[in-house]
């Protein structure tokens, strides 16, 4: 290995370090596995066991023949014991690399992930991936890793821009590849002395515009990860990038050509008198036949295929209802949670109770029994069990399966011991738990569940009810968000939805949502906004105590603001911490909140907000349903039309500015 490679160092290199000595696993140094223990574990000697030996059997005795550019796609079993399989070599190595990459990479997950059904692993020169679940042409950006290199480039601004420059052309290449490859390698010089090496690589089931998508996320994560060092991988489930200061790609495997055009048709020889109009007749109502038919048997086939479709769009809600790996007996869910006992009920919501259980095999679950006089219950039930079935995020609570027996109707999910993050944050008590490190991750972990329904996840939802007791926190104070109930699918290239029901909170309702009905991606981003403001300073946004007067947070937040004290919205609780992040926090909660809908940030840029300090940020105007006076504690917010708002105004820079557009690496 060159130089550059002995100093790539994985983020936390001493515990597999220590691994690699117990377990004496194979020679990929910088081999990384991601165990997602959400989905499960499998029996050993099991049917899944066996299905997952037949699939790496096939994997590990690839022939020349069978060498598809580096993609496999692979399955075996059902139901239950069904396992898919996606690996994928890196676009400059053969076949006998490939091979050996993935002996190699199924030989480490053996040892790594025993029993796990779902895991993720990234070799030198290869990624392979295994799951309980559809994984072919599903764009996935977590779990993720990054490795780095420990030196530091000379002139890293230059080097930065070189960077980004490069990966950016490399990104529209590779995404532009065919179903063959999605693939891009090139360098770029930086000034005089030094050149940056960078290769970007999709899973080639994607398409063009979720590879883009895919390799943004992962430029996004230099920032967080290796910003200013000489070398850096990020490695995502759909896409990798890595960039050196020293070459380390090879030329690519050639693709096949383009099959050859097919010869023009031979030109008819003329003939003479009649016989040449008697076979242009012949010619004409052959052709017009022929023409006909194709067009006949093409709309037949429209048609069957515009109404098999059809049908299978009013079956899909139906779908889950009958996955049997999802469905859970009433008599076992009432046996776990003691008969729904008032002593096992965690709280109660707007569409029923919630309850601990603890099933047969030992597994602790929250059971949600929606209730049996709810109008809305039907809806919110089909809602929750459609979308959030398949969603799998480490900031989403994860949905287990569901009851529908009689009139019941239970949804179990994940339990998470730490109830919601309004349990501590309002708790004069248990608010001390909440250091500012505590509170600035669940922000970040906040912030990425969102834009993982916004744009990661196959399928566009917008929440429309996020607020503090609809985030979860686990036992490692890791936030969940929940309760899919209200939430609204939209198809990829549809930016915004009317409804003339309005559900949700007041409070961190976006004001066109709250008065028009309308609702899009920024109306998930103004309550995220409401969530930061809560989180910075402890208190509800709807009673604010400011001495021995009460007011809403974002009215308090913007007064601060422009009077160039918004120090005084932090929780005094918070004693340590870093002042700039608070301050930043502040800033993007204002960003979020503004009345002008193009105004708000997308998640994806809040998420780039929070991770890179060398972002400046632009100006907050002022936020919607903003307040001059104070208001009742236990008073909603009152809505405001739009004519009745003051326009925002040019303000000169503050204090604030200056203390949170320093760098400060993180």
């Amino acid at each position: 290995m060159g130089s550059s490679r002995l100093l790539f160092l994985f983020c936390s290199i001493l515990p597999f370090f220590v691994a690699n000595l117990i377990l004496g696993v194979g020679a990929d140094q910088f081999f990384q596995a991601s165990c997602v223990d959400t989905a499960g574990n499998y029996t050993a000697n099991s049917a899944y066991q066996a299905n997952l030996n037949s699939i790496f059997s096939q994997l590990t005795s690839q022939t020349e023949t069978d060498f598809n550019y580096g993609f496999y796609n692979l399955s075996a079993g059902q139901n239950s014991n069904h396992v898919n399989a996606v690996a994928l070599c890196r676009g400059d190595r053969n076949q006998d690399d490939c091979n050996t990459c993935l002996n190699e990479t199924v030989s480490e997950l053996r040892q790594r992930c025993p029993l796990y059904k779902e895991v993720v692993g990234w070799s030198e020169f290869c990624t392979l991936r295994y799951a309980n679940r559809d994984l072919f042409g599903e764009l996935e950006t977590s779990p993720g890793s990054c490795l780095y290199n420990v030196q530091n480039v000379t002139d890293a601004d230059r080097f930065n821009q070189a960077l980004d420059n490069l990966l950016t052309n490399l990104s529209s290449r590779a995404a532009a590849g065919g179903p063959l490859r999605k693939y891009a390698a090139d360098n770029s010089t930086v000034g005089v002395f030094q050149t940056v090496y960078a290769m970007v690589q999709c899973s080639p089931d994607l398409s063009e515009q979720e590879c883009g998508d895919c390799l943004s996320v992962a430029k996004d994560g230099i920032g967080g990860c290796c910003l200013g060092q000489r070398g850096c991988r990020i490695l995502r489930p759909s896409c990798f990038l890595r960039y050196e200061s020293d070459p380390f790609y090879q030329t690519p495997i050639p693709l096949p050509s383009p099959p050859p055009s097919p010869p023009p048709p031979p030109r008819p020889q003329s003939t003479r008198g009649n016989g040449n109009n008697t076979t242009r007749i012949i010619i004409i109502v052959v052709a017009s036949v022929v023409g006909i038919l194709v067009l006949l048997v093409t709309s037949i086939c429209i048609f069957q295929r515009t109404r098999k479709t059809r049908q299978h769009s009013l079956a899909n809600d139906d779908e889950v209802i009958r996955n049997d790996s999802l469905q859970f007996d009433f008599a076992t869910v009432g046996a776990a949670t003691n008969n729904f006992s008032d002593a096992n009920k965690l709280g109660q919501g707007g569409f029923g109770a919630v309850y601990k259980g603890v099933l047969p095999d030992g597994q602790e679950v929250a059971v949600k029994r929606l209730s049996s006089d709810s109008g809305q219950g039907d809806v919110e039930f089909k809602n929750e069990v459609l979308l959030v079935a398949k969603l799998q995020h480490r900031n989403l609570v994860r949905l287990l399966g569901f009851c529908l027996e009689g009139q019941e109707r239970l949804l179990i999910y994940e339990f998470v011991p730490n109830t919601s993050l309004d349990h501590f944050l309002f708790d004069q008590v248990k608010r001390a738990q909440l250091d500012w490190e505590r509170r600035y991750k669940i922000i970040g972990g906040v912030a990425r569940g969102i834009l993982y329904l916004h744009e990661d996840s196959r399928l566009r939802i917008i929440h429309r009810d996020l607020k503090a007791s609809n985030v979860l926190l686990d036992a490692e104070m890791i936030p969940k968000i929940a309760d899919f109930g209200m939430a609204r699918l939209f198809v990829r290239d549809e930016t915004q939805g009317n409804t003339s029901r309005v559900v949700g909170t007041y409070g961190y309702m976006a004001p066109e949502y709250a008065m028009r009905g309308q609702f899009s991606v920024k109306s998930d981003v103004f309550s995220f906004g409401v969530i930061v403001l809560e989180i910075i300073s402890g208190q509800k946004n709807n009673c604010f105590r400011d001495g021995e007067t009460v007011e809403d947070l974002i009215s308090c937040a913007w007064k601060y603001w422009r009077q160039g004290t918004a120090m005084n919205l932090i929780d005094p609780t918070l004693r340590g911490g870093s002042r700039n992040e608070m301050m930043r926090c502040i800033h993007i909660g204002l960003l979020c909140v503004q009345e002008n809908v193009a105004d708000r940030p997308t998640m994806a840029t809040v998420i780039l907000m929070l991770n890179s300090f060398s972002v400046s940020l632009p100006m907050p105007s002022q936020p919607a349903f903003f307040m001059n006076s104070n208001i009742d504690s236990d008073m909603s917010f009152s809505v405001v039309s739009e004519s009745n708002q003051s326009k925002s105004e040019e303000m000169p820079l503050s204090q604030n500015e200056a203390s949170i557009t320093d760098l400060y690496p993180r």
